[in-house]
């Protein structure tokens, strides 16, 4: 799941970055509400950090001008501000949730998977489809009682197309969804990541759950015989 961070503060955009970046996220950071707003107009998040006190435009600015383009995607307001009045602020702005500073990373990153939860309509931080269960906390696969080990991108494109189970999802909307700005790879990588998973959680294993839908995409579901 890619997540982008607007934090002008640069050691904390940095250890931010390298947390979720440990924890199998996809992610792009910028310093500024300019560059937050370039950033959003040029790819498709699952989620967004937003500090509110930023050089040349606010988070709280950044935040209206988003939601006004039409965009539901989850935002999280990170600030030094905790006052009532601030929060009530940022979550009439639009906000999802607000977090103070200083924070506990195991808090953002339960605050993250709230947001993805809800933003999927999933209860709880564990998947499924047919007899397949992926765990996001624990970050492991099953079929039925065995378990898959997987590599961590193997694991966040299953995890995009398990959230997304039914979904037809072309080869872009997948690639923009796992990678960030930085990724430089070839145009069948999608392609290959497929074949991968196919080998490990479909080859062996009934139902199907992996479709290739010809001149589109791929779609995850299970087809009943």
């Amino acid at each position: 799941m890619r997540i982008l961070i607007a934090e002008d503060e640069k050691s904390l955009n940095n250890v931010i970055t390298k947390t979720l970046t440990k924890n199998g996220y996809s992610v792009d950071s910028c310093f500024d509400g300019e560059e937050a707003l370039d950033y959003l107009a040029g790819a498709e998040y699952d989620a967004v950090i937003l500090d509110i006190m930023m050089p040349k435009l606010d988070g709280i600015s950044v935040l209206k001008k988003f939601r006004a383009s039409g965009s539901s995607t989850p935002v999280l307001f990170l600030t030094a501000k905790d006052a009532v009045s601030d929060r009530v602020q940022g979550l009439d702005a639009g906000a999802d949730d607000y977090l103070v500073k200083p924070f506990s990373f195991d808090e953002l990153l339960a605050r993250i998977r709230v947001l993805l939860r809800r933003n999927t309509g999933n209860a709880e931080n564990v998947l499924r489809a047919a007899n397949l269960t992926v765990d996001l906390n624990a970050r492991t696969v099953f079929r039925d009682s065995t378990a898959i080990a997987l590599s961590s991108k193997e694991f966040s494109i299953l995890e995009y197309m398990v959230r997304n189970q039914g979904i037809v999802l072309t080869r872009e909307k997948i690639e923009q969804h796992i990678w960030n700005y930085d990724y430089e790879g070839g145009s069948n990588v999608i392609d290959v990541y497929i074949r991968y998973l196919r080998k490990k959680i479909d080859d062996s294993y009934t139902p199907k759950l992996i479709h290739t839908v010809r001149g589109t995409g791929y779609v995850l579901k299970e087809i009943n015989p």
